[in-house]
């Protein structure tokens, strides 16, 4: 299994749940850290947020898959980085004694298909939930998002967004919600960036997600 590059912020006091945020496409392990007090400043959660383990030639960042049309992940770079999340969250879990009913994936761009991908995944745990900033579910060989399940969703993404289109995240939401799934719907018109006007709907909804007791 690839060792990933991390940074944390930790709960104070025992942790309720366990936040992990997955950056986007030439960033790094601190890109997203700085969110970990904007989405839970009571500090109920470890908040992890590991490496990409693609590095992108010539500039600096790193990215988790190859992009050869926005929507469809590289298949072989997408199951690498994948297999390395996984074993990556089941070591988060073990080390921290927290299971997937008390762990939300999220991320932005890049990260946020990651999250949806190890959140929804045939054969991974269903977490509590996934927050996807300007993301979308991969279409991608060998893999199909297994629903239902009883992961919650926040999805917020921008209108005018020039990376992703919006509708990648319409896309999504029809999907999850017509599975039953629970949806928490945000378009801004914003580009593509974390709105700033997203943030404390999403901390509130980490708070429905991941209440104080677990379940």
């Amino acid at each position: 299994m690839t060792e990933l590059v991390y940074r944390e912020r930790l709960a104070q006091g025992d942790a309720a749940g366990l936040l992990v945020l997955h950056h986007g496409r030439g960033a790094d392990e601190h890109d997203l850290l700085p969110l970990a007090d904007a989405l839970d400043p009571q500090r109920r959660l470890h908040v992890v947020t590991p490496r990409a383990p693609l590095t992108l030639p010539g500039g600096p960042g790193y990215h988790w898959y190859l992009v050869p049309r926005v929507g469809y992940p590289d298949p072989d770079t997408f199951h690498a980085a994948y297999q390395a999340l996984a074993g990556f969250h089941n070591q988060l879990w073990q080390r921290f004694r927290l299971d997937p009913e008390r762990t939300v994936l999220g991320g932005f761009s890049m990260g946020s298909v990651m999250s949806y991908s190890l959140g929804l995944g045939p054969h991974r745990p269903a977490p509590a939930g996934i927050l996807a900033f300007s993301g979308f579910i991969p279409t991608v060989d060998r893999w199909e998002p297994q629903i239902p399940r009883s992961t919650a969703a926040f999805i917020a993404h921008g209108r005018t967004d020039p990376i992703m289109d919006v509708e990648l995240a319409q896309t999504a939401k029809r999907l999850l919600e017509d599975a039953g799934m629970n949806v928490d719907y945000h378009e801004t018109d914003g580009g593509h960036t974390i709105d700033p006007t997203t943030i404390r709907p999403a901390a509130d909804w980490l708070k429905r997600v991941i209440p104080w007791t677990s379940p």
